[in-house]
């Protein structure tokens, strides 16, 4: 096969800018900078230290002197970052002056090292180091206001310098999504890779994994130097594999949302030696279906009891919350509260159920001749509302009053009742 880096090129030369900011701007940013502990023989202790650090964000080489360090930061710890394609230069990174939240940031030491994963192994697989590796790299992790964009960058200093140059960033802008069943969903995922690095060309990978309480699998795996998919793809997810080659886009898509699907994603892009990756989190949110048992409630009169359910079904994730309403004649609704709910039950396709079950004591409702009972349930995907009549039929004296058309409803037992009381019965 031709080799793939002189036919892809991922077009990144032109896609100088993958995330544009909307200010030519670009922050200075507060960050931490952790690192593992050293002990006195020199090894790491395992235990970890932060402090606070300051980067200076710029997308060329000029150096801003008029530039200092707070008084709480060590001089040591302010960094120039150069990035060219402006990604660290997003609006979502650079606050307002004064403006109390902030962009998250931290920023650790960085190992470069070759991968033995099947998808990542042939971007090393001569075995040599490049002399391009002796330098100090860095890790950091961004992700700006309102969870509008989440960025890892990989980025390398000669020794001794506070220079950085971005070698590697990978950008989400769904840091959160939500998506009802049955939806496609695109999970975002862009790299970029720095022209002027030996890297550029040499190869890349991408990686999709989903994670959920502990537990993961990979989705999808693909090697983008040989061309080849792992065998392990998950069914009905995938990727543009032009868009991923042209652009640097290794947006993940998933053909329909299932309730499985909700959990976190982390989409990693892989270099010779070098990873970098962002996370993003999934909420399938499918709000249920309601309906009234029975659909037609039978005529009471006052004094009697009626048990009434609601059903909701169908929807993900729990919890549901129930609530009843009545509304009468005259317009006016009252909120009842002689309710009880079930357990919730989960069906195959991993949504749930659950039962409101309401009695209705009508000697306690000044109804007049019924109103309109509502059952509410309140969802993070939505609140539905579903409604039945509820007809009461009246004493005036010795007569019983209702309308005409229900009481041809009267039960037997119910007319037996109303025999030995000495009730007439009129429309």
């Amino acid at each position: 096969m031709t080799e793939l880096s002189t036919i892809y090129k991922l077009s990144l030369i032109a896609v100088t800018c993958f995330i544009q900011a909307c200010s030519s701007s670009c922050p200075v940013l507060e960050c931490w900078f952790v690192q593992e502990k050293a002990g006195r023989g020199g090894g790491l202790t395992g235990a970890t230290t932060q402090e606070k650090s300051l980067l200076h964000i710029r997308t060329d080489g000029q150096n801003d002197e008029s530039q200092r360090a707070p008084k709480d930061i060590n001089p040591e710890r302010v960094y120039s970052v150069i990035d060219p394609a402006g990604t660290l230069c997003h609006r979502s990174l650079n606050p307002p002056r004064g403006s109390v939240t902030k962009p998250q940031c931290e920023i650790n030491p960085f190992l470069p090292q070759p991968s033995s994963l099947d998808w990542v192994s042939s971007l090393t697989e001569s075995g040599l180091s490049p002399v391009y590796l002796q330098a100090e790299w860095f890790s950091s992790a961004f992700q700006g206001l309102n969870e509008q964009l989440g960025i890892s960058t990989i980025t390398r200093s000669p020794t001794g310098s506070k220079e950085h140059s971005v070698i590697l960033s990978v950008t989400t802008k769904t840091v959160s999504v939500k998506s009802r069943l049955g939806e496609p969903v695109q999970l975002d995922c862009g790299f970029w890779i720095n022209p002027s690095s030996p890297l550029y060309g040499a190869g890349f990978a991408v990686e999709w994994r989903y994670q959920f309480r502990g537990r993961g699998r990979l989705i999808l795996a693909y090697d983008g130097k040989t061309d080849r998919l792992a065998d392990t793809q998950e069914e009905g997810a995938t990727l543009d594999f032009d868009a991923l080659h042209e652009k640097g886009n290794a947006s993940l898509l998933l053909q329909e949302a299932k309730v499985l699907h909700s959990g976190t994603y982390i989409c990693t892009v892989y270099l010779p030696h070098l990873l970098a990756q962002v996370a993003l989190d999934l909420e399938i949110e499918e709000p249920p279906s309601l309906s009234i048992h029975p659909s037609t409630l039978p005529l009471a009169v006052p004094g009697q009891t009626i048990n009434v359910q609601c059903e909701a079904s169908g929807f993900a994730p729990l919890p549901v919350e129930f609530s009843w309403e009545i509304k009468g004649a005259d317009g006016k609704s009252k909120t009842l509260d002689s309710f009880s709910v079930t357990g919730h039950r989960q069906a195959w396709d991993r949504t749930f159920s659950q039962t409101s079950r309401l009695e209705i004591d009508t000697s306690k409702l000044d109804l007049g001749r019924g109103g309109e009972l509502t059952c509410v349930a309140a969802h993070a995907g939505g609140t539905r509302r579903t409604s039945v009549t509820l007809n009461v039929i009246v004493f005036e004296g010795t007569r019983l009053v209702g309308c005409s058309e229900h009481l041809g409803e009267l039960t037997t037992d119910l007319l037996w009742m109303l025999a030995s009381s000495h009730l007439s019965v009129s429309s």
